[in-house]
This record gives C-alpha cells, structure tokens and sequence, in this order.
C-alpha cells in the first residue's frame, strides 16, 4: 500500500465539503467519491509548527518538543519519531514535495527524495506562492508517474503554501465576487471582511486545482488502486479570532481519508477525532505495529462503520506563536474548557496575522479587550462559543470534570506548564516577539 498526505497551510474547513460555496470541486468529487469525510476533526495546537509536528509524530505539540515555529527556533526533541522516518523504517521510499514546517532544514527530516522546490519567497507570497504550489505539483505527479510498476510502496508529502497569507487577489474574471460573499462566521460582514475573504477564496482554488491534478495523475497511472490518500490542513483559517485560538474555528480542520481501492468506507462521520490519529490510522491500514510512543488510536474502525467513535475527548494547546500565549483546551462531543496560563490578559496582537480583517478590529478598539482566564462552552447549545459558562453553578459539575481531565492530561504528557508555571522557558537561540508588538512581522524580539 502506497501513501499520499498532501496539506496545505491555514485551511480549517473552508472547502466545499464542510459545507461552504467555495470552488473546491476535486476536494467535493474526492469526498463523494470513497473517501471518508471527518466533520469533527481537531488539530492538537492551531499553529503551523505544532499541528504538523503532532500529527507527524503522533505525539502531543510539547511532548515532541515543537511548542514554536520551526522557523524562530524550535525543533522536535526526536526526529526517528517522525512518520518519514518511521515509514523508511519499515520499507517505504518517502518523498517530500513542497512545504515542510516540523524543521529548521528539510533535511533533518529523513526523506529519500527531495522534489520540486523548498526554497519561496515569503516577502514575495503574493506572487510567487500560486506558481511554488503548481511546480511542486507537477514535481510530485512526475514522481508517481516513476513509481509505476515499482514494487516498494512509497510515502509522498505534497504540501501547499496556499492557503497561508498572502492571498492571491481575487478576480471578477474567476469568478470570485466580493460583493456576493459572506465573510466568515466571526467576522463582521463589510466591505473589508469581504474583499479580503475573497482573496482566501482565490487561495483555495489553488489548492484545489493542485489536488485535482495529483487525483488525476493516481487515476491515470492505476496507482490508485493501491494508494491511500489522506488530504488534510494544520488548522484554522488565518482571520483574526480563528488561527492560533482554541475556538473550533482555530482547532477545527478539515480531514479526508480514502483507503485503495475503492474500499466500502463511511462517507462522513461526526466522530471526534483528532490528527493524532493519522499516525495511528496509517500503521492500521498497512499493517505496520504502530510504535509505543503514539498517543492516538486508529479511526480504522470508524471508517469502516464498525463503531461511531474511538475518543472522548481532544486536547489542544498553544504556547508559542510569534508571541508567548499559553493556553490549553479540552473538547468533548458536547463541552470545551479553555484555559489560558499567560500573565497577558489581553488579546496577543502579534499572534493574528497581519491583514484587512485585523486592520479593521484594531481600529475599533479589538486590542483592548480583556481576556477571561478560562472559558467553558456548551457546543450543543452555544456552537459559536459566545455564551462562556465557567463560572454558571449549573454547569459546576461539567467544569470540575472537565478541569480534572484536563489536568491529568497534562501530568501525564509532562506538559512543561505544570513544572515551569507561567512561563515555558525558549530553547536556546529561539526568538518571540514582544507581546506589545502589533504585527507578527516586526522584529523586534524578547530578551
């Protein structure tokens, strides 16, 4: 059985699958066509380092050691424990195409081939990004061509910079009318929300038509048959209240699993689950003993119909973005806990990535808002998490339980917040920004 993950950045799940009117058609054809959709898929942290490290590793963001950007200075405590090199291991050929964001150096990594491109400009995203993706595309289709007739079963990384910022702009030649659009559900609904929700539509498309372009080339080869295709993002969309929160529109992501060969398997399931199960999920379906070290089960069994879930609950957790803010969450089917730990009780404006959205909430007084310390949600009845709970008497029984698991969680996965308190210390030579900064992309860094 071969294996194909492609993931794009800062997708959540705006595709058409989950329900929204965005030209996404090979994502739709590919959900209605075998693959098992995941309406209730969460990330273990909604930043780009520590998602991907997790379902890379299948381990929770700070027991791998990624509790930062892999750019500012972090790095996984073990990189043997990385599915790549798990799966050489174990007799696959790996390949890496595109974006990587679990290493300093994509080397570090293990892969056997190095495709297309790593190097993009990301002072030029704007321009450069839609053509990175294409030729990175084209490099990993090229690649399965090759593997045709091959006996070794080979793991290929396609990922996407789209849909990370900067958006292409949109055009009315393709079709994407701001005036005609809904911005997303947090966001006020103007004329700025819009035009730049727009631009994000012209992201997707990308992504979409690099995903079109692989499903043909597994079809056209026959390597289908034999392949499993896991089509996933590392978090949320990057709008102001969605990317790096613990709100679902930071944590929830899209997920979609087709086993080969057009094997029976759920369409969609509202079981909760989170990326941690990838790892878990691929040893099941090739037949590999998964290593001691995994922390999520295998969603085999809810593919196949043979249960509704395989979990009570998911953890996730933020520590370091551009800017320290400590947070952990619990999500069951019906219940969240929030809990933040940072001495800041404001809003982290360096943890929102720069953009029209932000532009507008910073104006009208967004980072003067003072933050609770934890926030509790009844999803069932308040699904937008406006309504916080924490401290109603007759949800006590619910926050009692839900904070003894979260804390025992934490014991358990030697989460540094329960030794070092307030302030996880940097590894060395690792850089944040300064909590009074407003943009992620001023360098002006904590001593």
């Amino acid at each position: 059985m071969n294996i194909v993950y492609m993931h794009t950045h800062d997708s959540g799940r705006y595709w058409s699958p989950y329900g929204h009117a965005l030209p996404t058609p090979n994502i739709q054809a590919f959900a209605e066509g075998g693959a098992t959709l995941f309406r209730h898929a969460y990330c273990a942290g909604p930043t780009c380092s520590p998602s991907r490290a997790a379902l890379l590793t299948g381990m929770t963001p700070h027991r791998a050691g990624m509790q930062g950007l892999a750019h500012m200075g972090w790095q996984l405590r073990d990189y043997d424990r990385h599915l790549a090199q798990f799966l050489g291991a174990n007799g696959f050929h790996t390949a890496l195409c595109g974006i990587q964001h679990e290493a300093p150096d994509y080397r570090m990594l293990g892969y056997d081939n190095i495709l297309g491109s790593q190097e993009f400009d990301m002072g030029d995203t704007v321009h450069s990004m839609e053509s990175f993706d294409h030729t990175n595309t084209d490099a990993a289709c090229a690649f399965l061509v090759q593997q045709q007739g091959n006996a070794t079963p080979f793991f290929l990384s396609l990922g996407l910079f789209n849909t990370h910022r900067e958006f292409p702009k949109a055009r009315e030649d393709n079709g994407i009318l701001a005036d005609y659009l809904a911005p997303p559900a947090p966001l006020y609904d103007n004329d700025i929300n819009r035009r730049d929700y727009a631009d994000y539509i012209a992201s997707v498309k990308v992504v979409d038509d690099c995903f079109g372009k692989l499903l043909q080339t597994l079809e056209r080869t026959g390597l289908a048959q034999d392949t499993l295709v896991v089509m996933t993002t590392d978090h949320g969309i990057a709008f102001p209240k969605m990317k790096c929160t613990l709100r679902d529109t930071g944590i929830g992501v899209a997920l979609l699993i087709r086993l080969p060969g057009g094997a029976k398997q759920r369409r969609a399931t509202d079981a909760l689950v989170s990326h941690l199960d990838v790892f878990p999920t691929l040893c099941d379906a090739a037949g590999i003993m998964p290593p001691d070290w995994l922390e999520g089960t295998s969603l085999m069994p809810v593919m196949t119909g043979s249960t509704d879930s395989v979990r009570r609950e998911i953890f996730a957790e933020v520590t370091y973005h551009a800017a320290y803010e400590p947070k952990r969450c619990i999500r069951t089917d019906r219940y969240k806990l929030i809990r933040r730990y940072d001495y800041h009780n404001g809003i982290v404006p360096a943890n929102i990535d720069d953009c029209t959205s932000k532009d507008f909430l910073m104006d009208h007084g967004y980072d003067g808002r003072v933050l609770a310390r934890e926030y509790l949600f009844d999803l069932w009845l308040d699904p937008f998490e406006r309504e916080n709970r924490a401290l109603d008497s007759d949800y006590h029984l619910i926050y009692n339980d839900l904070s003894g698991r979260l804390e025992e969680w934490m014991v358990e996965t030697d989460d540094p917040l329960i030794n070092h308190g307030a302030r996880v210390p940097k590894p060395a030579g690792a850089r944040t920004i300064k909590l009074s900064q407003p943009s992620p992309r001023v360098a002006d860094f904590e001593e």
